[in-house]
């Protein structure tokens, strides 16, 4: 017979933890205090047997011989028979465990059930342990998945990109768009004219809040006129329009900052507020910053970083590259042909429009992931290290949103910040309940959103504004699903497959369509 060493060792430990785990089990008064006792006798009695034990092990390793082999007996037996007088464990068992001692450590008698429990994938239990295995197998799938529809696309359409996916021959007629845009800054100094003026008191508060509306007006209706006079690609409308609506943001913005600081600086002259030092600046330098720099709100001074990382700055712009060139690889690759071969949402049969906006999610949710990393996370950070602008954040954790609104507070907070400083908080000052500043909120961003698409498309059918005011039901929705089920996922489930497995295909499909059918009844 063979004894293995390490065996004996390993016995002995498992018997001082068990020791170790019944000091607890005694009763009240004298009987606890005896319990005690005996668990203190019996864990040095372990100690004991378990340092004996190591010393037979060194005898065994040594090549003692049959003496060696008996004193290893003769050990485990004086220590399964302290531990078994210990627990009171019967004296058949405690004579079956000297024959056997290291074949059946686990012993029969030791309960395999001691406390409640949960099975991992129960209700109680699911979230209170790690999930990083199910993870993975999710990431495995969506790889192998994934890299099916790349091989069967490429064998259905072979690869789409041509020499024109970067510039095309109507991209000539585009020069009207690139000239608005290069004349845009007239606005910025318009406004700061008018201020400068103010801060002269060369004109009323009346006069100069009429000047900011006309400017503010004429800057976003400019673009909107070249686009619509001009046969220019959607890309290139887009654009446009994407930058009016940030230079009429800031506009709103200087002008609204403005204003408050002087009426901080009049209430300072009449001695309201004599306690505050206050000082009321006009600087083209802090202006030109601010329309440059990646913010919304106007303000005299930001942050600022240190340094300009150039080894970081390099490694952002090729990200940017890699995944500006993934999103229209996406774009001509597969929703294209998607689309092409699709029908109008709200015409035909009600199966295969279903059929089209599943098999469209998965492709806009990459490229609307994509396009939020390029734009929130690698372009702003990367106007922001150039121009070392200190504050960064440019976006929250929108992916873990609950609800609807607490997503939109999340997700853009540039646009947030504006939309809380220069709407929402002011309408509250003026007497307005929350829940009208909110739809006022909601009303100003859906005609932007509407422009931005509607006028490069040149087709105002207001999908887009619809599908903005489409949030306030879905806010009622996924806050009353939050407040019943007390569950984060519910409402979180709720904001993905209403915003980007439905919304967003249907949006697209919509606007395809019309204006497929508005190019071809013109023609």
């Amino acid at each position: 017979m063979t004894i293995n060493p390490d065996s004996i060792t390993s016995s002995s430990d498992d018997n001082n933890n068990n020791l170790r785990r019944r000091r607890g089990s005694g009763g009240g008064g004298g009987g606890g205090d005896k319990s005690v006792d005996d668990v203190t006798e019996l864990d040095s009695s372990s100690v004991d047997a378990s340092s004996s034990s190591d010393d037979l092990t060194s005898d065994v390793r040594d090549g003692s011989g049959n003496g060696g082999l008996d004193k290893v007996s003769e050990a485990v037996s004086t220590t399964v028979g302290k531990i078994s007088d210990g627990d009171g464990i019967q004296e058949e068992q405690r004579k079956a465990n000297e024959t056997t001692p290291l074949k059946y450590v686990y012993r029969a008698s030791a309960p395999a059930h001691r406390r409640n429990k949960e099975s991992p994938l129960s209700s109680a239990a699911i979230f209170k342990q790690s999930h990083a295995g199910l993870l993975n197998l999710c990431i495995v799938v969506l790889i192998a998945v994934n890299s099916r529809l790349i091989i069967e696309n490429l064998m259905k359409y072979g690869l789409l990109i041509g020499s024109g996916f970067w510039s095309s021959s109507t991209s000539v007629r585009d020069w009207p768009l690139l000239m608005c845009c290069l004349s845009l800054p007239i606005f910025p100094l318009a406004a700061f004219l008018v201020e400068k003026m103010a801060r002269k008191k060369y004109m009323t508060e009346h006069v100069v809040v009429t000047l900011h509306i006309v400017i503010t007006t004429a800057s976003i209706l400019y673009p909107v006129l070249v686009i619509l006079r001009c046969d220019s690609a959607f890309l290139s409308g887009g654009t446009l329009m994407m930058f009016a609506c940030i230079v009429w943001m800031k506009l709103v913005s200087y002008a609204h900052t403005n204003y408050d600081m002087r009426q901080l600086a009049k209430s300072v002259d009449e001695g309201e507020n004599s306690e505050i030092n206050y000082s009321y600046n006009v600087s083209f330098k802090s202006l030109a910053y601010f329309m440059v720099a990646p913010t919304l709100c106007y303000q005299l001074s930001y942050p600022r970083s240190a340094s300009i990382r150039k080894g970081w700055l390099a490694r952002q712009l090729i990200k940017l590259v890699i995944f500006t060139g993934l999103m229209g690889f996406i774009i001509e690759q597969y929703i294209n042909p998607i689309v092409r071969s699709s029908q109008h949402p709200f015409e035909g049969n009600l199966l295969y429009a279903i059929e089209r906006v599943l098999k469209l999610s998965v492709p806009i949710l990459y490229v609307w992931l994509c396009m939020f990393y390029s734009l929130f996370h690698l372009w702003l950070n990367i106007l922001a290290e150039i121009l070392r602008f200190g504050d960064r954040e440019f976006y929250k954790d929108w992916w873990n949103a609950k609800t609807i609104d607490e997503y939109w507070r999340l997700w853009n907070m540039p646009v947030h910040k504006w939309m809380v400083r220069h709407i929402y908080f002011p309408c509250l000052r003026n007497g307005i309940p929350k829940g009208v500043a909110m739809v006022i909120s909601f009303f100003i961003s859906a005609v932007f959103h509407e422009l931005c698409i509607a006028v490069p498309c040149r087709l105002f059918k207001f999908w887009a504004f619809l599908g903005i005011m489409f949030q306030i039901p879905l806010v009622i929705l996924t806050n009353f699903l939050q407040n019943k089920f007390k569950n984060s996922n519910v409402g979180n489930m709720t904001f993905w497959c209403f915003f980007c497995i439905v919304g967003q295909p249907m949006c697209v499909l919509l606007y395809y369509h019309d204006v497929m059918n508005r190019n071809g009844s013109s023609s």
